[in-house]
């Protein structure tokens, strides 16, 4: 039986700075603006 993966599984991906630029900010903002908007619950509820 063969360990080796067909089709190059084993190579790294390349990708573009602005390609995981983009993809950061389509994650890191809502959960930025969810943060900030948890806090102001809090600090609202316990302040």
């Amino acid at each position: 039986m063969s360990t080796q993966h067909p089709h190059g599984a084993d190579t790294p991906v390349n990708a573009s700075p602005a390609r995981l630029t983009i993809a950061w900010a389509l994650v890191g903002l809502p959960l930025a603006y969810g943060v900030y908007e948890t806090l102001t619950k809090v600090t609202a509820l316990f302040g």
